[in-house]
């Protein structure tokens, strides 16, 4: 069977084509386990947290017994209270444990069967669970490690939190109670936020109860030297003609080494794209494994329904705070101080939406940027007036399969001017970027798509990169503050243009001045030139 690309649960590298993640492994091992650490795998979902835990298992048997266990795998029933739970991870364990050589000198000893036989008790209790695990982990030859994943699926329930709380009795009384040598523990959750989701009224009964737990700061977002590697053993089986590294920095442009997005791009251009290469090529696409078949790849995630992007509506209509820090950053540019105590930062560098750079917080990778610019944009399309002049006018913008973007921002300037013209300079801030996108997104809908730059965004000026058929569009939208400012800004782009070897870009400035002189004009700066609408 020939290798692939999975999105779907885990991946193993004798059938599916992946980064790998030995230098990973060895650093969790080195850092983690053999420090006898207890810590959480804490990322958002479709992050290879299961691939990581079970390539990990597979890496530490040489020196550890690994006891590794999915929380998915017990039903609600063996959380309804303390005997249910202690006789369902019993249960489990006997099953992991039968017929694995390796546990054969556990199974053999008394203290495990001393452990089954509290199943037949009347009366059951952790503490007893743990004075059982504490002999087997004593009389073992091998330190143990326990592994157990899916932890959210648990965290809703009482009984789950006293078994946390009980791990961290035995962690701080190592000395004296022998216990497993190292526990990793991996959701999206992170145990120390499972206030997140308790009712109000549960929260004074578990103040921290895995408090113990070490940073886990390894990152598990892949590399352009990894997606690299991996792309080259693909390249080695299909002999593509692509250029390796240069397909590798560009999905990396839009993934920021999202786990998940990688491999879905990758698939799509495996699967669904390289199947009709000729057809593509003659649209206009291009080389298939090059940008332009990248980007088509790209409207494709975009139009997806898949979990990664339903939990992140789902936790966006919950934690109204995360809804508009992400607004503000990406329709106002607001540059937000990275501080870990705000709520909503919190929240969203856990659930991986967010990560901080440069001691800001920003969006995490481009394709997020993009999903969450759709969102917000359908959510206000119905009651925008710019987007219904967009989409009225949207026709007279292409003409032999090529978007006319000096007619957009002509039209763009007419409708702005008559409309919001004697706005002031807050109204502008807050709205005049937003209505240029909600304006844009009719006439380029299906067709191409637009991201905003995050490296040149700020309060006062914003970057917007539209792909149309392959064809790129570099657009500046600034807040007008002086002549000065403007031809810096002038400068500044016509810079960022030879970044992406442009020849033509395009300023919209709002300005929220009385006497301001409206319209279009060009400017050359040096062999560049600019198209600047002032509204």
């Amino acid at each position: 069977m020939r290798r692939y690309f999975n999105t779907e649960g885990r991946c193993k590298p004798d059938i599916h084509y992946m980064v790998r993640l030995d230098n990973r492994l060895d650093r969790i091992k080195r850092l983690f386990v053999d420090r006898g650490k207890y810590f959480v795998i804490s990322r958002g979902r479709q992050y290879g947290k299961t691939t990581t835990l079970m390539a990990l298992a597979e890496y530490l048997k040489k020196d550890y017994l690994v006891v590794s266990m999915d929380f998915q795998m017990m039903g609600s029933a063996s959380f309804a209270d303390e005997q249910a739970f202690v006789i369902a991870f019993i249960e489990y364990l006997e099953e992991l444990f039968t017929g694995r050589s390796d546990f054969s000198g556990i199974t053999e000893t008394e203290a495990f069967l001393d452990l089954t036989q509290l199943k037949e008790k009347e009366r059951i209790s952790l503490d007893k669970l743990f004075r059982g695990l504490s002999r087997i982990c004593e009389r073992s030859e091998s330190p143990l490690v326990l592994m157990i994943d899916e932890v959210d699926s648990a965290s809703n329930h009482p009984v789950f939190l006293d078994f946390l709380a009980m791990l961290r009795g035995y962690y701080l009384n190592r000395d004296y109670r022998p216990t497993f040598h190292s526990v990793i523990l991996a959701g999206m959750y992170d145990i120390k936020n499972l206030k997140l989701k308790m009712r109000p009224e549960e929260e004074h009964k578990y103040n921290s109860p895995w408090n113990i737990a070490a940073d886990f700061d390894i990152n598990m977002n892949f590399s352009v030297d990894e997606i690299q590697a991996m792309l080259q053993e693909y390249e080695a089986d299909y002999h593509t003609g692509m250029d390796v590294g240069g397909t590798a920095a560009e999905i990396f442009q839009y993934t920021s080494g999202y786990p998940y997005l990688v491999s879905a791009i990758c698939k799509i251009l495996d699967e669904k794209l390289s199947e009709g290469e000729e057809d593509l090529i003659a649209s206009g696409v291009g080389c298939v494994w090059g940008r332009e078949g990248i980007a088509e790849a790209v409207k494709i995630i975009l139009k997806s329904k898949v979990p990664l992007f339903e939990s992140m509506v789902k936790q966006l209509d919950i934690f109204s705070d995360l809804r508009n820090m992400i607004q503000e950053i990406l329709y106002q540019g607001k540059r937000i101080p990275f501080s870990p105590d705000m709520k909503a930062v919190s929240i969203g560098l856990m659930f991986g939406f967010l990560v901080e750079k440069d001691n800001q917080v920003m969006v995490a990778n481009r394709i997020f940027e993009m999903r969450l610019l759709n969102l917000f944009i359908s959510e206000e399309a119905v009651e925008s007036d710019a987007f219904q002049f967009g989409e009225r006018e949207r026709n007279q913008f292409i003409s032999d399969a090529r978007l006319d973007m000096d007619l957009v921002l002509r039209k763009f300037t007419e409708y702005f001017t008559d409309i919001y013209g004697d706005n002031d300079e807050k109204f502008v801030e807050a709205h005049g970027r937003k209505l240029f996108l909600l304006y844009l997104k009719p006439i380029i809908n299906g067709k191409g798509n637009y991201y905003m730059e995050a490296q040149t965004r700020d309060a006062r000026r914003t970057d917007v990169i539209v792909d149309y058929r392959g064809e790129q569009f570099i657009i500046e939208l600034k807040i007008w503050h002086g002549n000065e400012y403007n031809e810096r800004g002038e400068k500044q782009l016509a810079e960022y243009l030879d970044y992406y070897r442009k020849k033509k870009g395009y300023l919209v400035s709002f300005n929220f001045n009385r006497k301001k002189w409206v319209g279009m004009k060009e400017i050359r700066v040096g062999d560049k030139v600019i198209v600047e609408a002032v509204v």
